[in-house]
């Protein structure tokens, strides 16, 4: 079982070398409503995407789907979310949302239309999650660590992979058919928590989704498209050839591998906390 990779961009010469190099998703994120107040101190990518780009970007890919993440529950949400439908997008995302009644508006307004993503980010959704996933139609849910542990006041967003909340949102997901993933992923290797065992984290949890991380290839302000086919192209290579290793571990590799995450997170937490 690969992971499906998703990689935010709304250049189209970007968007054309992550579907080459075999990435499964094209994330345009429209999400703008009330993210600066919550992610605005971070050093956290907040996109400045274009309901325009939805169009211009479903024009140049041929393999790869498109995901739009579209704004929170709000007045104008079923036409910027019939807009997007219109113009290409093959999975639409709902982010914060907090309770059962924004998600199934959510599921009303899509109809069908095209797939069903939700990003679990907020404490509220996931102490609702078992009323939200009685509503009928949500094809994927993806974790959101970022928001989710700045909800939950913790210092380093894989203290939520350590602590048993993704562990339990990820059962209830699988119990109920619903495909899910959490978090973004670097280049293998790279991340104050490596790739690489985040990845096999998401084996041990059936999780099928994943983000490339802004620091997997930064290609925002960066115009050598060559460079960047490349860092692409390569770093997908190794997360693929690193997913079939996986697929030849036992139980115990995995479980050694919680447990290197487990003190992983406590040593980087504590030096956050001296700093």
């Amino acid at each position: 079982m690969a992971l499906k990779l998703m990689y935010i961009t709304n250049q189209e010469e970007i968007a054309k070398i992550a579907e080459n190099s075999g990435v499964d998703w094209i994330f345009i994120d429209l999400e703008i409503n009330g993210k600066d107040e919550r992610q605005g101190h971070l050093d956290t990518v907040i996109s400045r995407h274009s309901i325009d780009d939805v169009k211009k970007i479903k024009k140049v890919l041929s393999k790869s789907e498109l995901l739009v993440r579209v704004n929170p529950i709000y007045e104008d949400s079923k036409n910027e979310i019939d807009r997007v439908i219109t113009d290409g997008a093959d999975i639409v995302m709902l982010p914060f949302f907090k309770t059962r009644k924004e998600v199934e508006l959510f599921v009303n307004y899509v109809n069908g239309r095209a797939k069903v993503c939700l990003l679990c980010e907020t404490l509220e959704a996931t102490e609702n999650i078992d009323s939200i996933l009685t509503v009928q139609g949500i094809d994927y849910i993806h974790i959101g660590l970022n928001d989710l542990h700045l909800s939950y006041n913790m210092k380093f967003m894989f203290e939520l992979l350590t602590d048993g909340t993704v562990e339990m949102l990820c059962n209830k997901f699988r119990d109920q058919g619903i495909s899910y993933g959490f978090g973004g992923i670097a280049q293998l290797g790279q991340g104050t928590l490596p790739a690489e065992n985040i990845i096999a984290e998401h084996y041990r949890l059936g999780s099928s989704l994943a983000i490339l991380s802004r620091s997997f290839c930064n290609a925002e302000n960066n115009k050598d498209f060559e460079m960047i086919e490349e860092i692409v192209k390569i770093g997908v290579n190794k997360i693929r050839a690193y997913e079939e290793r996986l697929m030849c571990k036992d139980r115990n590799f995995f479980l050694e591998n919680q447990k290197f995450i487990e003190d992983k997170v406590v040593e980087i937490v504590y030096s956050v906390q001296k700093s």
